[in-house]
């Protein structure tokens, strides 16, 4: 299985090109535009091609290493398309509310996270020895934790690289990432800000369309890395049965075989010495 591919065509057919209107331009995205059609700033998808591939190879590099990667996009149209392709993948994300230390304070998320299997350990077992109250009060606070960190239970750490749709507002996430050394993989669109972004990948933050097949890309990607990390495994597993190990048993078997070797060579030298004593006697 291979990188994702795509073509010209894909990203043009989703939108991928459109911008927002010139007067919400971001300049530090200048090198990125085209050109202008009826108002609206076009982007260079001639640029958008080769950024998106060295961002999808890059991930699927991560990922054969055993990396974790967390998709984020809490704007209403990427809300699905996140939650979905992380979980396709088995990678983790975030579709709601940015939780100020998602990363940074991880052991007050780990809290969260530690309360919310407990609610959920409640709802699967026996529930009457708690009042109706106790329920609708435990149901809205497991709801709540489900919708802020249900895509990170079980992350088990910080993530080894980000994926950003709109990074406008998903600032808080990707300061956060700069602070811990993360590398950030994300989407700009003509009005965003590039501070800070490690894989810039122009592109229209807004269609379905367009969010839909950065996801998919970004999911096939991650998909591809952890074939090739079983591949690895497999093949280190291969050099191992492969390589000679002198186990106790093995080792006792050798001894064994020395001792059994070593006592005719014993024997015929005790005879050769009584004959030579024999000799030396009659002479």
């Amino acid at each position: 299985m291979a990188v994702p591919e795509f073509t010209m065509r894909q990203l043009l057919e989703a939108g991928v090109h459109f911008g927002h209107h010139t007067r919400r331009w971001n300049p530090k995205m200048r090198q990125y535009i085209f050109g202008v059609r009826n108002g609206v700033h076009i982007l260079d998808l001639q640029q958008t091609q080769p950024l998106l591939a060295t961002a999808l190879t890059e991930i699927r590099n991560i990922v054969s290493k055993g990396g974790r990667i967390l998709f984020v996009g809490t704007k209403r149209q990427a809300q699905n398309s996140i939650a979905e392709s992380a979980s396709r993948c088995g990678q983790y994300y975030v579709n709601h509310r940015w939780l100020g230390g998602m990363m940074t304070n991880w052991k007050t998320i780990t809290s969260s996270i530690n309360r919310l299997r407990e609610l959920e350990k409640i709802f699967k077992g026996d529930q009457s020895g708690f009042t109706k109250k106790e329920l609708l009060m435990m149901t809205r606070q497991h709801d709540k934790l489900v919708l802020a960190i249900g895509g990170i239970k079980d992350m088990g750490g910080q993530p080894d690289a980000l994926f950003v749709i709109d990074t406008n507002k998903e600032e808080i996430a990707i300061k956060e990432a700069n602070k811990l050394g993360i590398p950030v993989f994300a989407i700009v669109d003509s009005n965003s800000n590039t501070d800070g972004i490690d894989y810039v990948i122009p592109g229209n933050d807004d269609s379905l369309r367009a969010i839909d097949l950065y996801c998919e890309l970004f999911s096939g990607a991650v998909l591809d890395g952890l074939q090739a990390e079983l591949k690895s495994a497999d093949r280190d597993t291969g050099a191992a049965v492969d390589a000679k190990v002198d186990l106790p048993e093995a080792k006792k078997a050798k001894k064994d075989d020395a001792k059994s070797k070593a006592k005719p060579a014993a024997k015929k030298a005790g005879k050769a010495d009584s004959k030579t004593e024999k000799k030396a006697a009659s002479a």
